[in-house]
């Protein structure tokens, strides 16, 4: 296993940085979502798809 990791270390360490950038976003589109913020960034008023947003009202 020792050797393994040795020679893998740098392929592991990109994948951990990856895996936590991924649950970051993840959360924090979590959060904006459970607070009611859109995830475009721009309100819903001009959106056409605003009839399938989920946001609370």
């Amino acid at each position: 296993m020792i050797p393994f990791l040795s020679e893998n270390w740098g392929t592991i360490l990109v994948l951990a940085i990856v895996l936590a950038a991924v649950a970051m976003v993840a959360r924090r589109m979590y959060k904006d979502r459970k607070a009611g913020r859109s995830g475009c960034g721009c309100g819903c008023s001009g959106c056409p798809s605003k009839g399938t947003c989920r946001l609370k009202k």
